[in-house]
């Protein structure tokens, strides 16, 4: 128990001195977790840690983090992106491959472990790329979105890959596998032992003993049994979850789903991570959605951050201080490698500007699965012990140079294209009155509607293909982020009369409003509600004119549903209006007791309310719509 706890305390404390010194020097959170691993990793080697193993353990978070992707991704969302899936995903894996493929055997290498190499190597970090691009709030621009997919590809990819990996293997390494791990690095040889033996040489496997069809017909069972228990089960169980009315067990229930998904998909073969970024998928239109978010995100943030601090103690000094310019060429020839090839595929998906950029460098790493690669490599006698301690080295290294790419981003390309293309904010016009941040389905229209009465808007938005794409029909809008407060006072808010918020991100939405209301409260802000809770959220935060993204709709389409059930077009727009009046009123008066970061159903006022309004609604609404009905429709 004493042992646990002081392990538990030291790396706690590195963390909580390293992160927020890190972060206020503009370094970063992934840095600042990289560099506490490797301040402390002497005191761990002086305990005896195995490193490896908590490792292996805090790589559970990158799981949580993939689900909790999938939750903000709809499958609609998921089927748009297949283009950049396969081709700029899969472009870079094939190209990366074959590249570093040729280059091991430019350097004597056979082509087996050329292409074993080139396979490893092929992967990036989705741990600190993801972390660092959602810290940076960078997740949405092309160069993110381009990230995201090639990350995602690349984890579907690894499964052929520990299928190809073993037919890869030498002969002659065989007989030389056991002496060459004994007589390896201890903390590389821990990473073979642990890395073969907890990821892919367990004995639990439900895939064991069966021929080829049979494992695809299990393989598919539990993708399906996912998809469909996901849509199907979560509802019922959370609703018996509910029942105990013990915020733990949401918690705690939030937990047995994502790592029971990730042990189905481990016994089945698949990647876990995989597996939950597919469960979150389907969960994104859930009602449970926020609740599972909110849950799981604690645990996501404290086991990525106990991650990077194991890859930063793991490096082995020893062997790097021995290989240090051969290590240091390679991490750096491999990066160079990977940055080209991803900025070649970039142009031919016509990623532009800045987000190249950040496309090449933030995916210009080895990745934490090439761990778990190599020690496989090892195990089925395709790598010698030796080579893999090396290619480790490679890996490690190339991580904790990452954080450094996206400050060089951040620092010195990101603002020159902004000086360079004058689009980052573009100039704005003088004397601007209406303000729309977002220039997308809801921004566009709203500007076309305006601009047909001759009013004159100035349209931000953080898309360069989509202002290029809009400016080609002659619709001319400016490049920004309309979350930073430098650029709303450069588009005129200050003078302004209306600030109309169509982004669709929930986040920003409510950073802008919040910004907005604080600095300039006799603005008029219309901002966009992605749902309910939202609303509460924005009018807590001091907006009073909220649009629900999807409400006006519905109530057209309720509307429709009236005239179809025999109603005349005026009854139906009539008994539309009546819910419209109630539901704005019970709007009103459920705000003022939202609580923000509360969920609904543990504030006591806010379901006493509730209850309140609908007994109100039971007794006013039901007897005026049905009136209504039966042709007593008020004048």
């Amino acid at each position: 128990m004493t042992d646990f706890l002081l392990l538990s305390f030291i790396f706690l404390i590195a963390g909580v001195i390293a992160v927020p010194i890190a972060s206020r020097l503009g370094l970063g959170s992934v840095l600042g977790y990289l560099i506490a691993g490797i301040v402390i990793s002497p005191v761990l080697g002086w305990l005896g840690v195995d490193v490896i193993s908590i490792q292996h353990f805090a790589e559970f978070g990158v799981v949580m983090m993939l689900f909790l992707v999938g939750l903000e991704l709809q499958p609609k969302a998921l089927w748009e992106m297949r283009a950049r899936l396969i081709g700029l995903g899969g472009g870079q894996i094939l190209l990366t491959t074959l590249a570093v493929m040729a280059v091991a055997m430019t350097l004597g290498q056979v082509w087996q472990i050329g292409l074993a190499i080139g396979l490893v190597f092929a992967l990036s970090s989705t741990a600190i790329v993801l972390q660092t691009l959602g810290e940076k709030r960078l997740l949405k621009s092309d160069g993110g979105q381009g990230s995201f997919s090639v990350l995602l590809t690349q984890d579907i990819a690894v499964i052929p890959m520990l299928a190809l990996l073993p037919l890869l293997a030498m002969p002659e390494l065989a007989d030389l596998g056991t002496e060459a791990a004994h007589g390896a690095d201890p903390l590389a040889g821990d990473d073979a032992h642990h890395g073969a033996g907890d990821d892919h040489g367990t004995s639990m496997s439900l895939t064991a003993g069966l021929n080829g069809w049979q494992t695809a017909l299990v393989t598919l069972g539990a993708v399906g049994f996912v998809v469909v228990g996901g849509s199907l089960l979560t509802g019922p169980l959370f609703r018996f979850i509910a029942a105990a009315n013990l915020r733990e067990l949401f918690t705690a229930t939030a937990l047995m789903m994502v790592i029971g998904i990730a042990l189905l998909m481990s016994l089945v073969g698949l990647s876990p991570a995989l597996g939950t970024f597919l469960a979150g998928v389907v969960l994104a239109n859930s009602a449970y959605r926020h609740e599972l978010e909110s849950d799981i995100d604690p645990f996501r943030g404290l086991l990525l951050g106990l991650f990077f601090m194991t890859v930063g103690a793991g490096v082995n000094f020893t062997l790097l201080g021995e290989n240090l310019a051969t290590v240091v060429a390679l991490t750096l020839g491999l990066m160079v490698l990977k940055a080209a090839i991803l900025f070649g595929l970039s142009l031919v998906f016509r990623i532009r500007g800045a987000d190249r950029w950040l496309l090449a460098l933030s995916l210009a790493q080895a990745g934490e699965f090439g761990f778990v690669l190599l020690s496989f490599t090892v195990a089925n006698n395709v790598l010698s012990a030796a080579l893999s301690d090396l290619l480790l080295l490679v890996v490690a290294l190339s991580m904790l140079l990452t954080p450094g790419l996206f400050i060089l981003y951040d620092r010195v390309i990101a603002p020159r294209f902004n000086v360079s293309e004058d689009r980052a904010p573009d100039p704005m016009p003088e004397n601007a009155k209406i303000i729309i941040a977002g220039a997308g389905r809801v921004g566009g229209l709203i500007d076309r509607l305006l601009r047909a009465a001759g009013h004159h808007s100035t349209v931000i938005d953080y898309n360069a293909r989509r202002l290029e794409i809009m400016q080609k029909f002659g619709v001319k809008n400016y490049y920004g982020d309309a979350t930073r407060p430098d650029l709303l006072a450069a588009a005129g808010i200050a003078d302004a009369d209306v600030l109309i918020i169509a982004i669709d991100d929930r986040d920003s939405i409510t950073q802008i409003v919040e910004y907005a209301h604080k600095t300039y409260p006799d603005l008029h802000i219309i901002a966009r509600a992605i749902d309910r809770d939202h609303v509460y959220d924005l009018w807590y935060h001091g907006c009073r004119d909220i649009i629900r993204e999807t409400y006006d709709s519905t109530l057209r389409m309720g509307r429709s549903a009236f005239q179809a059930l025999g109603l005349s077009k005026e009854d139906a727009q009539a008994m539309v209006d009546t819910f419209n009046a109630h539901d704005r009123k019970a709007m009103v008066a459920v705000a003022a007791v939202h609580k923000v970061g509360v969920a609904a159903h543990e504030n006591d006022e806010y379901i006493a309310m509730v209850a309140k309004l609908r007994e109100e609604m039971e007794s006013t609404m039901t007897p005026e719509m049905e009136a209504i009905r039966n042709g007593k429709r008020p004048a």
